[in-house]
């Protein structure tokens, strides 16, 4: 069998200390593979984003070992010295709010990430060409944030989460801001990149008309995680 992308095994997440200590993730233990669509449902304040950033590398566990690509970056403490690195070397972010630079042009959005990790301009430039026009959005790449569309700004921040070729995208809430046909288009979207690029995409999201798209189901309540049957 193939290596999870990624494997939580225990991982508990508390916040305080004390009388006031509150536990958001209690001992959560599952894994992801390339090529899997999985859906976080929960209701507000489950657990399900303190679930997404721990497995981002944004919000430190408290217990428990997490692996990315075969690789143990947690074990009751940080492994990794640079986290940072990590995230824009492995893990593409899309959220509610797309998040666009404002004062950037589409394709400058799409490439910024991949030139702070040392690609040139002309290659970087190339990729991001290619996603958005893949993403349908081509024809928009010297547009400003403010001259796109909800749906059009989604698909630039879905490239833009693509840019740096990420083993993991990691998506919050990514069709909240959406209409009905809008939000659908984005989630086949999301679907067909988890499979055509083999990449392990992770989504958090109240929509449970969204659940045929997805691959597994993870329900998050009162801070336990549990693998659900759509």
């Amino acid at each position: 069998m193939s290596t999870p992308i990624i494997a939580m095994r225990g991982i508990s997440k508390t916040y305080g200390t004390g009388d006031s200590a509150v536990t958001a993730i209690k001992e959560a233990t599952f894994e992801i593979f390339s090529g899997e669509t999985v859906a976080l449902l929960g209701p507000s304040g489950s657990g399900k984003t303190t679930l997404i950033t721990m497995i981002g590398c944004i919000t430190e566990p408290s217990m428990g070992k997490l692996s990315l690509n075969g690789e143990v970056v947690y074990d009751e403490k940080w492994l990794i010295h640079d986290e940072r690195k990590l995230r824009r070397e492995n893990i593409g972010f899309i959220f509610q709010a797309h998040n666009l630079i404002p004062f950037l042009n589409v394709l400058e959005n799409v490439t910024l990430v991949p030139q702070m990790n040392g690609v040139s301009t002309k290659d970087s430039n190339v990729k991001a060409r290619e996603l958005l026009e893949y993403l349908g959005v081509g024809d928009k790449e010297t547009k400003m944030p403010s001259q796109l569309s909800g749906g059009q700004s989604q698909r630039v921040a879905i490239a833009r989460s693509l840019a740096n070729n990420p083993k993991i995208i990691l998506a919050d809430e990514p069709t909240a801001a959406l209409d009905g046909e809008r939000a659908l288009s984005v989630m086949q979207l999301l679907r067909k990149l988890a499979h055509e690029q083999n990449v392990a995409i992770v989504v958090v999201t109240h929509d449970e008309r969204m659940l045929p798209l997805f691959d597994r189901i993870l329900r998050v309540e009162d801070g336990v995680v549990r693998e659900e049957q759509y």
